[in-house]
């Protein structure tokens, strides 16, 4: 019978594994997966799917039944509460303990409900040298999470993928030789930017559209792979946060939207300009800063960058 070749990723990094069949039982690939990730079974969340959705197996069918087939991508994560992945379930509540960051599966099919109408709005997140990851988490999730390990997580999912494709990623894409940047990549005083996004963006299986008001633009991540879904994150030169749709009629909060979705893309689009024209952006050029914990004064991203990489310090103030 032809063996299946599914294609596993874990933070480790990705294999492909061709040891089942389609008569093979969810419940083998289960211990399976298991014994190649070195998660516990029962802490063991499965996602798949563009964009990835958590995976809810019937172990005591085939793959076939359960709807899995050759080619597909499964992505691993280690739940924290072990009754929670015991059903391979995500928790749905803001106590929720992934230590790797997924679209929780509640919060993903409220998305999937009808276009509704409200206003695009901004939900604030730390300026802790982690803000696009944590962003990124939020639009995934709806919640900001609380156990300070989505930013780690991504950070060595970017470092994986850097360092597997040495190719694509060279000293002249990355302004620094692989090896180095992986390693800054995973320093949690590094900030992230558009290499950082395109990766997350093809890791998720999602668009990333980032709403860039110091030039009044938007930049589209992974625009050419056609993913049917995009999220909505907000730039001010320096600091990003996640943008959300906040229904007038009191509904779920939505951050997920459909790519052919014209209005919210237009709304956000003059949030842009709106931004802009009223200068509640940073030029990172220009701008200085105040280090609040030592008081010394700094210019310019670069110099902000520095001291937090010599220091530790990751909280300033614009002056």
């Amino acid at each position: 019978m032809t063996r299946y070749a599914l294609r596993v990723k874990t933070k480790e990094g990705q294999q492909v594994v061709n040891t089942l069949t389609a008569e093979s039982t969810a419940k083998e690939l289960r211990v399976l997966l298991a014994n190649i990730s070195n998660i516990p079974e029962n802490k063991l969340h499965i996602l798949s799917g563009f964009p990835p959705k958590p995976l809810i197996l019937n172990d005591s069918e085939t793959l076939n039944v359960n709807g899995i087939t050759s080619g597909d991508t499964l992505i691993l994560q280690e739940l924290n509460d072990a009754s929670t992945a015991s059903s391979n379930v995500p928790a749905v509540k803001p106590s929720v303990t992934s230590t790797a960051p997924s679209k929780t599966d509640d919060h993903y099919q409220e998305q999937e409900s009808a276009s509704v109408s409200g206003i695009l709005m901004k939900h604030v997140v730390p300026a802790d040298n982690s803000c696009l990851f944590t962003s990124i988490h939020f639009v995934l999730n709806g919640k900001v999470d609380e156990t300070g390990s989505v930013a780690p997580w991504m950070r060595n999912i970017i470092a994986e993928t850097v360092s597997r494709d040495p190719e694509t990623y060279s000293d002249a894409i990355l302004g620094k030789a692989n090896s180095e940047y992986c390693k800054w990549i995973k320093d949690d005083k590094s900030w992230g930017g558009g290499i950082e996004i395109s990766i997350l963006s093809s890791y998720y299986g999602i668009e990333i559209a980032v709403v860039d008001i110091v030039n009044a633009i938007i930049n589209r991540f992974g625009e050419d792979q056609n993913y049917g879904q995009r999220v909505f994150l907000l730039f001010d030169g320096i600091h990003y946060d996640p943008l959300y749709l906040e229904s007038t009629s009191g509904e779920h909060l939505r951050t997920i939207f459909p790519t052919e979705d014209e209005k919210v893309y237009r709304d956000a689009e003059q949030l842009a300009i709106e931004a802009k024209s009223s200068r509640q952006y940073t030029d990172v050029n220009k701008f200085t800063l105040r280090c609040v914990i030592c008081d010394i004064r700094l210019k310019g991203q670069t110099e902000a960058q520095q001291h937090a990489q010599e220091t530790g310090h990751a909280n300033f103030g614009e002056i």
